[in-house]
């Protein structure tokens, strides 16, 4: 995959809001201003204020609506507060509507909502090593049932693979046609379902056979990366900070969240997995993993995985800058975490160990 740089992306998502009065700097449009200024930040915890001047204006009705959902009415000058401790990361719309006299006039603002904390910092330990295929330019990484399955990227060297976990041999495989390049895969029930990195179309394979039943186009997100699914939807991340909610019949989008610690939004996150009512993500390019809330995006811990594969014990011509850090399954039975990179000799069985 190729990294990129973009700008972050306004998000929706729905607030409770509650009456209060309250005078700060405001923002100019028309003949209405209203605070918060634009671009504000806040943690999450944080009373936001809300407040609306409209000059000389006799308003019948006045609406409030946060991401365009109306949340709220009223009349009179008394301002909102909004509570924050629920809602998602990231960009927030406020917008107020005054009627008056058979027209309307609005104007908008909006906040930026961090996470409170800054995540927990935690290293690893290292449980045990199993082989790993180094023809494997790995892309999704799961376990089921004692294997490895694992989708791998480059285009003409794209598959599915079963593996066994502990001689790394490749015991079963689906190639993708030569023009595509594989991304991640989930596993839902007894099919896998499979992504493509640019080519906008995604792969639903027979479990046990590894037949192809169906193909779907992927209009979601600028690319297809990482892949994971929770038993209820999927969650599909896109090069940036965001990770997307599909259904998980038909892939169509229900929502998304995007990654923020207390400093902003992380941009690639990449390989994903559900672990414990936690998303796991590595961020694309970096020896971090970091654990995410998912219904709000908000980063709780960062694992650093640096020299998991020490520098040293490479191959003087291996290509360090595309064969990554990129591969988290888990082991629901037997509470084990493995982690690996593209074309690495080694899967990881790891611990996080909490930095003191």
């Amino acid at each position: 995959m190729i990294s990129k740089k973009i700008n972050i992306l306004i998000l929706s998502a729905a607030v409770t809001l509650s009456m209060f009065g309250c005078h700060t700097n405001t923002k100019h449009e028309g003949d209405i201003t209203i605070t918060p200024d634009a671009g504000t930040s806040y943690k999450t915890g944080d009373k936001v204020t809300v407040k609306v001047n409209y000059g000389d204006l006799k308003p019948d009705s006045i609406a409030y609506l946060i991401d365009s959902v109306r949340v709220g009415s009223g009349k009179g000058s008394a301002g909102f507060f909004v509570k924050t401790d629920s809602l998602p990361m990231g960009p927030r719309t406020i917008t107020v509507k005054v009627y008056s006299g058979g027209k309307s006039q609005e104007i908008s603002t909006n906040i930026v909502l961090l996470p409170a904390k800054a995540p927990e910092e935690f290293t690893y330990k290292v449980i045990k090593k199993f082989p790993h295929d180094t023809s494997a330019y790995t892309e999704g990484f799961l376990y089921k049932d004692g294997y490895l399955y694992e989708t791998t990227g480059t285009a003409g060297q794209s598959d599915l693979r079963k593996v066994d976990l502990q001689t790394g041999k490749v015991v079963q495989r689906q190639k993708l046609d030569a023009k595509y390049f594989g991304e991640g895969s989930a596993i839902i029930g007894d099919k896998i379902v499979m992504f493509t990195y640019r080519d906008k179309i995604g792969f639903v394979f027979d479990k046990n056979t590894f037949k192809l039943l169906s193909t779907f186009n992927n209009n979601v997100g600028i690319e297809g990366w990482g892949v994971t699914f929770d038993g209820n939807k999927m969650y599909l991340d896109d090069s940036t900070n965001r990770i997307w909610f599909l259904d998980k019949n038909d892939y169509h989008q229900t929502g998304f969240i995007d990654v923020y610690d207390n400093k902003g939004p992380i941009n690639m996150v990449n390989e994903l997995e559900y672990i414990d009512g936690k998303l796991y993500s590595n961020v694309y390019t970096t020896d971090t993993i970091l654990v995410i809330n998912p219904k709000t995006g908000a980063v709780l811990q960062r694992a650093n995985m640096a020299n998991l594969w020490p520098q040293s014990q490479r191959p003087a011509n291996f290509d360090n800058s595309n064969n990554v850090l990129n591969g988290i399954a888990w082991d629901a039975k037997g509470k084990r975490l493995f982690v690996t990179g593209k074309k690495w000799p080694y899967v990881y069985q790891v611990e996080f160990v909490k930095k003191k």
